[in-house]
């Protein structure tokens, strides 16, 4: 039995944003890739649909397998996909939504502060922006996602991953990872 592929005109950008809000990312699977700021742009093509990324960093470990999944979800869609790789503007974690912090918190991970360090940039921007030099970051108190304690001290600028920091709350005596903000 042969597969049916519907063109990717049958579709609405709606559609796709639908069917590629459920991909979480595979760090953090309490958080979708559209949270997370990661998906960027979805645009129809006559012959497939391609969707843009941007990596948290560069070297991600993560990328092949959030590429992996579109890529999938698309197939599930009945449309051939292309995933392009945008690395310009740098992803922030300004870009995160307020719901994809609180849902860090609820996970035990600290969220990042706004950091203001790049201009904001929604879904379908397509203007490319360098940004050579960002503000020095003040360190701001971490609260403790457990305790809500100030009262926290960072024991590792690396956690689990290279995107989180290992802090030790002081209160409650728990470890937790802060999602670095840059």
């Amino acid at each position: 039995m042969s597969q049916v592929r519907c063109a990717p005109a049958a579709l609405t950008p709606d559609e796709v944003w639908a069917a590629l809000d459920v991909l979480c990312d595979p760090e953090i699977p309490v958080v979708t890739l559209r949270e997370m700021g990661i998906l960027r742009e979805v645009h129809l093509r006559q012959d497939r649909v391609d969707v843009v990324i941007t990596p948290t960093y560069s070297g991600c470990p993560a990328m092949g397998q959030i590429h992996d999944d579109i890529l999938s979800t698309l197939r599930a869609l009945g449309v051939q996909g292309q995933v392009t790789t945008q690395l310009a503007p740098a992803w922030t974690t300004d870009w995160m939504t307020p719901l994809a912090r609180e849902k860090l918190r609820a996970y035990g991970i600290a969220p990042p502060a706004p950091c203001a360090s790049a201009p904001p940039a929604s879904p379908g921007r397509s203007s490319i922006v360098m940004q050579f030099v960002r503000p020095a970051l003040t360190r701001e108190a971490v609260a403790c996602p457990r305790c809500n304690s100030d009262n926290t001290t960072e024991t590792s600028h690396f956690g689990s991953t290279a995107c989180k920091a290992l802090y030790k709350c002081l209160a409650c005596m728990e470890p937790f990872d802060h999602f670095k903000p840059y």
